[in-house]
């Protein structure tokens, strides 16, 4: 295998600056694009009268799109680079976004879902492709800050959220008396999305260029996804259960909340703190990224999920809910960086684009059935409180199937 060497852009540029830089693609794609979404839902099913699994819905079209997204990226990579994709994914995010402004029907507001669903998954994947290329060149330059790495670019999903969590209640409230006034709000999320493209794309730009081995051929392309299926089963197995089980969280957890009564002034509070702690988890699982090569974090960690989705359903009380959105905060996006740890740990630069859209792909299809499902249970007997008891049971049966993945070299 080639040597990585840190390239004059990597020297100019402190490591740790264009990890937080490079971290807006997570923030566009997860944090603004998809969960700024759980802000939006109560306002616009009083006013649209969607039922929860309508609801629901808006998020699993978004799924669906980012499913197909992920299954373009690889060849949209080879044909057009890793950091042209990155920007216009992001670009086209931002204005998929803005549409949802302009539009009340239901279809309609399904296919901005969905288109924008496609792109956050081009800018999600090529930003974690470039994330751990930093973590490699960084190691070839003597330090050992992978697993922090990769945990602040998937981290910077909190960036997104903490974003959202102050601007969205700020433009409701002052839309509050024009028709729809939650269009407004999609106009702002769209422009601070644009805001955040602008960081994204100096941070693609002054990444060090991969040496020939990291960049997979044709041969190399077809080979990686049969390995990575085959090998890393059981993680992939209980990453679709956990992305089905975290976005029935991620979806609902903000109308389950004001169903039990919190204020705005509440709403605001809980999910910014979500926020802060996605960013802060960074730093707390790096560790544990780096030790283990097997799927023992991702056990770990959906079983901690699973704990602070249940919280708020056994409790209404305002400590418990806060305690829940901080330990969800901190632990929802190192599941994901988890597996792009697996598979850095255990397969060979060439091969980590497929890697990352395999995983990828399994964890849009748990999300194509997470919101609807839990939006159809929480619309019966028991409503939201048993919905995301369901979505709680999927975090656990994630972590014991998590719990089996052993590393490549321990496969006989």
């Amino acid at each position: 295998m080639s040597t990585i060497l840190p390239s004059p852009s990597l020297r100019a540029q402190p490591t740790l600056r264009l990890a937080f830089a490079l971290s807006m693609g997570a923030a566009v794609s997860l944090g603004i694009t998809r969960f700024a979404y759980a802000l939006l839902l109560p306002p616009m099913r009083a006013d649209l009268g969607w039922s929860y699994a309508l609801a629901g819905g808006m998020n699993t079209a978004n799924a669906v799109g980012y499913l197909a997204g992920a299954l373009v990226t690889p060849a949209l990579m080879r044909r057009f680079g890793v950091t042209r994709l990155l920007i216009v994914g992001a670009v086209l995010a931002s204005v998929f976004m803005a549409g949802s402004g302009f539009v009340t029907d239901a279809p309609a507001l399904l296919l901005q879902r969905l288109l924008a669903g496609v792109a956050s998954a081009w800018v999600f994947v090529a930003g974690g492709l470039l994330a751990a290329r930093l973590g490699e060149a960084d190691a070839r330059a003597g330090a050992s800050r992978s697993g922090l790495l990769l945990g602040i670019y998937y981290g910077g999903t909190g960036f997104g959220i903490l974003l959202s969590a102050l601007l969205v209640p700020q433009v409701l409230r002052a839309a509050s008396d024009v028709p729809h006034g939650w269009t407004w709000a999609w106009w702002a999320l769209a422009l601070a999305s644009a805001a955040a493209t602008g960081l994204l794309a100096w941070a693609a730009r002054a990444m060090p260029s991969p040496p020939a081995s990291a960049t997979p051929s044709a041969a190399t392309a077809a080979e990686a996804a049969p390995v990575a299926l085959r090998h890393f089963g059981w993680a992939l197995a209980g990453y679709a259960l956990f992305g089905m089980g975290y976005i029935g969280y991620m979806t609902f957890v903000i109308a389950l909340l004001r169903e039990q009564g919190a204020s705005a002034g509440f709403v605001t509070l809980f999910y910014a703190l979500l926020g802060i702690a996605c960013v802060a988890s960074s730093r707390l699982w790096a560790g544990l990224l780096d030790r283990y090569r097997g799927g023992q974090p991702q056990a770990l960690l959906n079983g901690l999920l699973g704990v602070a989705t249940l919280l708020p359903v056994l409790s209404a009380s305002a400590p418990v809910a806060l305690a829940s959105g901080v330990l969800f905060g901190g632990v929802f996006l190192s599941v994901v960086a988890s597996t792009t740890a697996l598979v850095r740990h255990n397969l060979p630069p060439a091969r980590w684009a497929q890697g990352i859209s395999l995983f990828t792909i399994v964890f849009a299809l748990g999300q194509i059935v997470g919101p609807t499902v839990t939006g159809w249970i929480s619309d019966g007997p028991g409503g939201l409180a048993r919905g995301l008891v369901a979505s709680a049971i999927a975090l656990w049966l994630a972590a014991v199937l998590a719990s089996r993945q052993h590393a490549l070299k321990e496969i006989g």
